[in-house]
Formats: C-alpha cells, sequence, structure tokens
C-alpha cells in the first residue's frame, strides 16, 4: 500500500519542496483518496488513527489555503471583477457577468444556466436557494475561466 503511493507520488511530480504538504500529509490524502481508512493508514505507517486523523485534516487545510491562493491571485488577474450583492436573485447573476464582460471584451463560454450552476457551486453557502446570501465577486479571466470568492 505504501509503496503504491510512493511510486503514484512520483508519478504526479509531488515534490515536499514546493508544495504546500509535507510528503506524509501527501501520503495519507493519496491514500485517503482511495478510500482507505484512517485505521489502516495508521496501522501501514506505524502510528495511531489519532494521527493520521490530524495529518488528513492539517493537509485538507493546507489544500484549502492553496486554492484560496490561487483564486485570489487570479481574481487579482482577471480583467472583468464582478460584485454581487447579498440579496441578489442568482438569476440576474449571469446578466451582470455577460453585461461586464462585454464592456471589457472577455468572452464567457457559459450559458445562463451554466454560468449560474458555476456561481452555486463555488458560493456554496453564499448561496442559498435562488439568493445570494453572503457578497460574491465573480471574476473572468481574458481566457473565459470564471472564479468566485466570497467577499467578507
Amino acid at each position: 500500500m505504501i509503496d503504491d503511493v510512493e511510486e503514484l507520488l512520483e508519478e504526479i511530480g509531488f515534490d515536499p519542496e514546493t508544495s504546500v504538504l509535507t510528503h506524509r500529509q501527501a501520503q495519507v490524502l493519496a491514500l485517503r483518496e482511495r478510500n482507505v481508512s484512517q485505521a489502516d493508514i495508521a496501522e501501514a505507517l506505524g502510528t495511531s488513527r489519532a494521527n493520521v486523523s490530524s495529518i488528513e485534516s492539517s493537509a485538507r487545510e493546507n489544500v484549502e489555503k492553496a486554492r484560496e491562493t490561487v483564486a485570489f491571485a487570479e481574481a487579482l488577474r482577471a480583467p472583468v471583477r464582478v460584485r454581487v450583492p447579498a440579496g441578489t436573485d442568482l438569476y440576474d447573476v449571469p446578466q451582470m457577468v455577460y453585461d461586464a464582460c462585454d464592456e471589457a471584451g472577455v468572452k464567457v463560454d457559459h450559458t445562463a444556466p451554466d454560468l449560474m450552476k458555476v456561481v452555486s457551486d463555488a458560493a456554496g453557502s453564499a448561496v442559498s436557494g435562488r439568493q445570494v446570501a453572503m457578497p460574491l465577486i465573480v471574476g473572468v479571466t481574458s481566457e473565459g475561466m470564471v472564479r468566485v470568492r466570497h467577499q467578507e
């Protein structure tokens, strides 16, 4: 099991020097993504299940921080940024984005229903039903990629 994970990490080019994850965190995540139980991982690594749980939790937190950092960097580069206030009907968001993209000369490769789903999925709990519950910033890169950030 550990040999398979080491092979996988090598194959995908994991480098702890350039990653936000430690080698142990990468091992644990790789195994958990393959539905290996924490108890089985603990046995294979010669540690406790509680330690594996802690390592997994830290790894997932690091991955989320890395995602947030990438989203932040993309938002800085995005030529289109649309502020969507709390209380906005989700059905109004596509037109807001399309108008801003037209003004900036950026093409969005999403139909209105697709764009609503992208925004809703990315916003998570910031969208409740059809209503934007928390302010959002919808960024669109010059390549047309849509990124959604919560505005706190």
